[in-house]
């Protein structure tokens, strides 16, 4: 019997990204049309904006622990946040949770050494490329990071909450992170990571520059090996 996973869902597309992909793979995994058992909370997106844009790590860690306390009420054996920016606020989350996490970052940087990436371009909100969460996994990793530059970052932190997160995958958009990725294969980057999870919805493999890293899938992936070995 697998485990139930539970998904605390921060914005709509990634958090749909992680439940079609689980749902899909776990198809091709266990047999057509099956999948773990998955439950899914999410606060109101606008609350959890509120609070990284303040830099109030306090007040995510109280929303991600109340979709947790949730979840694990729902039958939830352990949970995922398919949003990269929020593990800010994980090691406030951890030792409080009433289940055991997945940590997107560490499942990427596994990724990483799995296909001996030395150095990784890191895209993603402001926060994200600016802050500890890929930074510290991915040194106790033993891989170096690359982010983009100051105007770039903000150009992309707008993309994200101007038009990904609300469901807007438009051609100028994928050029420019086309640009943007091969700026930091020019870096000396042997791979990228979306590290924020609607960037592969705008992203392929056969636009980029660089192999990718998709968080949102790999995170999925890794929850459902977890759920389907126990």
């Amino acid at each position: 019997m697998s485990l139930h996973i539970g998904i605390v869902a921060c914005s709509a597309e990634g958090a749909a990204l992680c439940y079609r992909t689980i749902c899909i793979e776990g198809g091709e995994l266990l047999g057509p049309h099956q999948h773990p058992e998955i439950s899914m909370h999410g606060h109101n997106f606008a609350d959890y904006v509120k609070c990284i844009n303040a830099n109030d790590w306090v007040g995510v860690a109280e929303l991600m622990l109340s979709s947790a306390e949730k979840l694990a009420k729902a039958g939830a054996d352990f949970l995922i946040a398919p949003v990269n920016t929020v593990h800010q606020a994980f090691d406030l989350v951890e030792h409080r949770s009433p289940r055991p996490w997945l940590h997107i970052a560490v499942e990427v940087a596994n990724e990483a050494k799995h296909h001996g990436y030395k150095r990784l371009g890191v895209l993603g909100t402001r926060a994200l490329m600016e802050g500890p969460v890929y930074r510290e996994k991915l040194k106790i990793a033993g891989i170096e990071h690359r982010i983009p530059g100051a105007e770039q970052r903000e150009r992309i932190h707008r993309i994200i909450f101007d038009e990904l997160v609300r469901g807007q995958f438009l051609p100028r958009t994928q050029a420019y992170l086309t640009e943007v990725i091969r700026a930091l294969k020019d870096e000396g980057c042997d791979a990228v990571v979306l590290g924020c999870t609607e960037i592969p919805l705008v992203m392929t493999q056969e636009q980029s520059p660089l192999p990718m890293l998709d968080s949102t899938r790999l995170l999925a992936r890794a929850a459902l090996r977890k759920a389907v070995e126990g």
